[in-house]
C-alpha cells in the first residue's frame, strides 16, 4: 500500500492509520442524532478514520458506519474506528467489559484502536464523573501499567487491532514503555495540539519511540466556558493563519490541519456542519512552504 497516496501512517504494530480523522465529540446541548448524521456526511466526504469515545453517542455513530457499509461505498476494513477507555473503568477487571460495552453499542465485532482516555482513574460505577457531597471528583488508585496489561489482553482477544493512550505526558509514556514484561508499545498518544499548543517536545519524544501523535482540538475552536476562558484568543482569527490561507485561497482551518499533517501528526477535525466537514477533508492538494510552517510554529504559546 502506498501510504502517501492513501494519506496513512503505519503504526508500530504494523496496522495502518489514516492521517486525517473525523471527531465525533458533541457538547451536551447537541442532539445525539447529529453525531450520526455528521458521521455519514464525513464518510461521504472521504473520511475513513472515525474517532469516538464514551461520548454517549456511540449507538448513533455505529449505526451511521453500518449504514454506509450496507449501502456499499465502504467496507468495514476501510474504516479505522477509535474508541476510548473511560476513567471509571481503569481497574484491570473492568477494561474488557468497557470495550465490550462499546462494541455492543456500535454493533461491531472489533474496533481498530482502543486507547486510555486520560491518565486519571476515577471511582468505578455508572456515573461518568463521580463526585462527593462537596462536588469534588472521586478518584481511584489504579496502577496504569495494570490497566495497560488489560488493554494488551483485549488486543490478543481480537477485540481491538491496536492500543494506545491519550493525554499522556512524556513521563507517563515512559512509565508504560519501561513496564517489565511489556508486550505491546502504545501505538499513539492523542493530545490537544494546535498552533497555540504545538506540543513540539512531546512530538519529538513520540517520534523517537515510534509512537504516533494524534491531535485533537486541532482548530482550538472548543469554547466550553467550563474549560476555556471566554476571553481566550480565537486561533482561526489569527492574522498569520489568515494571511497564509489567503495565499493558497484556503481557510485558516485548512491551514491549521495541513500544518499538522506536514509535521507527521495525525489530525482529528471535528465539525457537525456539512460545509465544514467537506472543507476539512480538502487538505491534501496543497502544501505549506518551510516559511509558512515556521510562521505557524511561531504562534505557539503553550495555551
Amino acid at each position: 500500500m502506498d501510504l502517501k497516496q492513501s494519506h496513512s501512517l503505519r503504526l508500530n504494530d504494523g496496522h495502518v492509520m489514516p492521517m486525517l480523522g473525523f471527531g465525533t465529540y458533541a457538547p451536551d446541548h447537541t442532539p445525539k442524532s447529529k453525531a450520526g448524521e455528521a458521521t455519514e456526511v464525513a464518510i461521504d466526504a472521504g473520511f475513513r478514520h472515525i474517532d469516538a469515545a464514551f461520548y454517549q453517542n456511540e449507538e448513533e455513530v455505529g449505526k451511521a458506519i453500518r449504514e454506509k457499509i450496507a449501502d456499499g461505498p465502504v467496507k468495514r476494513e476501510d474504516i479505522f474506528y477509535t474508541t476510548k477507555l473511560w476513567t471509571t473503568f481503569f481497574r484491570p477487571e473492568l477494561v474488557r467489559q468497557a470495550l465490550e460495552r462499546s462494541l455492543k453499542k456500535l454493533q461491531l465485532d472489533y474496533v481498530d484502536l482502543f486507547i486510555i482516555h486520560n491518565p486519571l482513574a476515577m471511582k468505578p460505577g455508572e456515573e461518568l464523573l463521580p463526585k462527593d457531597a462537596s462536588g469534588n471528583i472521586i478518584f481511584d488508585t489504579v496502577d496504569l501499567r495494570d490497566t495497560w496489561e488489560a488493554l494488551e489482553k483485549c488486543k490478543d482477544a481480537g477485540l481491538t487491532k491496536s492500543i494506545g493512550v491519550s493525554n499522556f505526558s512524556h513521563k507517563l509514556l515512559e512509565l508504560i514503555l519501561n513496564k517489565p514484561g511489556l508486550k505491546y508499545k502504545p501505538t499513539c498518544n492523542q493530545v490537544e495540539c494546535h498552533p497555540y499548543l504545538n506540543q513540539s517536545k512531546l512530538l519529538e519524544f513520540c517520534k523517537s519511540k515510534d509512537i504516533v501523535l494524534v491531535a485533537y482540538s486541532a482548530l482550538a475552536s472548543h469554547r466550553d466556558p467550563n474549560w476555556v476562558d471566554p476571553d481566550s484568543p480565537y486561533l482561526l482569527e489569527e492574522p498569520t493563519l489568515k494571511s497564509i490561507a489567503k495565499k493558497y485561497n484556503r481557510s485558516p482551518g485548512q491551514v491549521a490541519l495541513c500544518y499538522q499533517l506536514q509535521r507527521g501528526v495525525v489530525v482529528l477535525a471535528k465539525s457537525f456542519s456539512e460545509k465544514r466537514i467537506k472543507e476539512n477533508f480538502q487538505v491534501f492538494d496543497f502544501e505549506l512552504t518551510p516559511e509558512d510552517m515556521k510562521a505557524t510554529d511561531g504562534l505557539n504559546r503553550n495555551f
